[in-house]
């Protein structure tokens, strides 16, 4: 356990001076401020159309800027920004140990592989909860600064549906990061892991979906996957959110327990996936 936390404390510390992991984490809190809450402001100022639905109304569009709708928008762009971003990072923080030896190095010299492994993927999984209370900080703000200057009461949603919509927040970005850090341990490279990941993330999968009503084996197989997982747990937490289920990436396919079920089984198959390939494979 020492020797795991020795790791944690060691790859949080490269993480904070990694430039890398500073641009992923503000990448992700522009996209998810821009599709979140800048568009539908601007809309409802200007008095122009949602961007994911023309049929709002302005009061609808205004109702989704409020502090009571956080739980919806912190989770919405999750199943593809944030997914796509966490996925990156995680790609990135293991190619990368292949690609400048550093794995070598410390599985030669340092502690067990799997104490490094596992301390590893303890810091960035704490790197995974940093990112998600910053995005309900950031969000926070931004919600309660509207409701102030168009002179509305501040309702804070419920802690409940606050906590249901952090912890599927977690279990999404979890498992992308985790996905990233398998692929990155297979390629050994962080563009290849980054690439795969990227064009199985935001092209494969949709396009498996988009077949999938006219192939039924493949419309039962788009059900077990990853990003359906993902998106079918935020749609679940949304609700009947219409302007937030119109967002790219969240489905409604399965139900909110089947999701959750399914993305816990990816995070164990993934990180055991990891120790064992890391266990059993050569690093030289």
């Amino acid at each position: 356990m020492t020797a795991i936390v020795n790791s944690a404390r060691a790859e949080l510390l490269r993480l904070r001076r990694w430039p890398a992991v500073w641009v992923t984490l503000g990448a992700w809190l522009f996209l998810a401020c821009l599709f979140g809450y800048a568009f539908n402001y601007v809309a409802y100022t200007t008095g122009g159309s949602n961007f994911a639905s023309e049929e709002l109304g302005r009061q609808e569009i205004f109702a989704a800027l409020l502090p009571e709708a956080l739980p919806s928008v912190l989770v919405q762009g999750m199943p593809m920004f944030g997914g796509a971003l966490m996925l990156v990072l995680g790609a990135i923080s293991a190619g990368n140990g292949y690609a400048y030896g550093t794995w070598k190095t410390i599985y030669t010299q340092g502690p067990s592989r799997s104490a490094a492994t596992a301390g590893s993927l303890l810091a960035l999984t704490a790197f995974v909860l940093g990112v998600l209370l910053a995005t309900l900080a950031l969000f926070a703000t931004i919600t309660g600064l509207i409701a102030l200057t168009e002179a509305e009461s501040v309702v804070w949603p419920a802690f409940a549906e606050l906590a249901r919509s952090f912890g599927a927040g977690f279990l999404v970005l979890e498992m992308w990061m985790l996905a990233g850090y398998f692929l990155g341990t297979v390629a050994r490279s962080p563009a290849l892991s980054v690439g795969l990941g990227l064009v199985w993330t935001l092209v494969l999968e949709m396009l498996l979906r988009g077949v999938g009503g006219l192939l039924g084996p493949i419309e039962t197989f788009t059900q077990v996957l990853p990003g359906t997982a993902a998106g079918s747990l935020v749609g679940a937490v949304i609700g009947g959110d219409a302007a937030a289920l119109d967002t790219p990436g969240v489905l409604d396919v399965l139900s909110g327990p089947t999701a959750a079920l399914s993305m816990a089984v990816y995070l164990v198959v993934l990180a055991i996936g990891t120790m064992l390939l890391i266990r059993r494979r050569d690093v030289a």
